[in-house]
């Protein structure tokens, strides 16, 4: 708080200096001169902060996209629609927000492991990813490269104290970028390119019993902690595949995030012994967050009885991705919910898709009526 030092600001100080510790030899801190970060996160933490900032990205260009198709059709980024308003949205979302998202996801994974010094290297090499074909896989390998190697040479390089200040704005981002760029062009980018196609053909490939297995897999990560970091692999699994044109996983994982929150709302209402008053009168809200795919609107039920609940939503979500893949539903647009459905083009099958949402909201519904217990009846 700053109430102290707009008090008795002297006094503040006095007990700062009297209550520091000596910090250890070594400790890893970030200082403005060398630029190093701090190192107490390991990889996944690093992944996750890239992907924080790119989703930004990913939403913005998804929805751009997703109004061009609603003014101008599924093909208005043709070249033949060439100066409309669709075409123009069009190109602001896919030239503009979806060609940021892999040099965005490799700058702030490499930011989060070297700090400032990092984010050219990385975010450079991630756009020579995009550029050779190596897509989001190569972003993340450009990521994590340049950020431990800033982070190497910055700890290598000794410099005279007086140069000190050059290497997070010079000499790091300097070195750092020539050797993250050469290995990308040179080493990565064909085996990385190799795999992306691979995996492509194979999610492409995909149908019946594969197709079910997957989307049952990456539906049922969506209910597992409902916003949390297993949520959050699966969608940003599934947002990073739409940049290489892989939409079928992007679809289930919306429809099946919005099964805990709609699930929820519904049982309250067939079940009502079974929930609380609170409860009872939130879920209309909850119904709301679902069809806006917010999952989190389904926490405060999951929390109240975790034992019960979050196995009945993995259940239904799980159910909704697997005929959402099965009917090969594909969704161009990163969120939005059930509201993506106004939008001509924006999403394919639709009657598939609506069955697999009301099939899982029902599993799940049905699941909290057995296994949850009676509470005070609601009036």
């Amino acid at each position: 708080g700053t109430k102290a030092a707009i008090n008795d600001g002297q006094d503040l100080i006095k007990r700062a200096i009297i209550e520091a510790k000596l910090q250890r030899a070594g400790d890893d801190r970030v200082t403005e001169d060398s630029g190093e970060a701090v190192q107490t996160a390991g990889p996944y933490k690093h992944l996750m902060n890239g992907v924080s900032f790119m989703l930004p990205f990913v939403v913005a260009g998804g929805l751009m996209i997703a109004l061009a198709f609603a003014l101008g059709g599924i093909h208005a980024g043709d070249t033949e629609n060439a100066g409309t308003l669709a075409y123009a949205l069009s190109m602001i979302g896919g030239s503009g927000g979806f060609a940021l998202m892999v040099p965005v996801l490799a700058g702030y994974i490499s930011f989060s492991i070297a700090d400032r010094p990092g984010l050219a290297p990385g975010m450079i090499g991630g756009l020579i990813a995009a550029e050779i074909g190596s897509g989001f896989l190569g972003g993340i390998v450009a990521g994590f490269f340049a950020g431990y190697l800033v982070r190497w040479l910055n700890r290598t390089i000794k410099l005279p104290r007086n140069l000190e200040g050059l290497k997070p704005v010079l000499i790091l981002p300097l070195l750092g970028t020539a050797i993250v760029g050469l290995i990308m062009i040179y080493v990565v980018g064909e085996p990385v390119s190799l795999i992306l196609k691979g995996l492509e053909s194979w999610l492409r490939g995909m149908q019946g019993a594969s197709a079910l297995v997957l989307g049952a897999v990456i539906g049922g990560m969506m209910a597992v902690d409902m916003g949390g970091p297993v949520n959050k692999a699966a969608y940003a699994t599934s947002v990073a595949l739409i940049s290489t044109g892989v939409y079928e996983p992007m679809a289930a994982v919306m429809a099946a995030g919005m099964v805990p929150p709609l699930a929820a709302a519904l049982a309250t209402r067939v079940f009502k012994g079974k929930f609380t008053k609170d409860e009872y009168e939130a879920a209309p809200a909850t119904a709301v967050l679902g069809l806006a795919f917010i999952s989190e609107g389904a926490i405060p039920y999951a929390a109240r009885d975790p034992l019960r609940v979050i196995p009945s939503f993995i259940a239904g979500a799980a159910v909704t991705g697997a005929i959402s893949m099965v009917v090969g539903s594909q969704l161009h647009a990163p969120h939005g919910g059930i509201f993506v459905l106004f939008i001509p083009g924006a999403i394919t099958h639709v009657g598939g898709y609506l069955i697999a949402l009301i099939a899982g909201t029902l599993v799940s519904a049905c699941l909290l009526g057995v296994f949850k217990k009676r509470v005070e009846i609601v009036s």
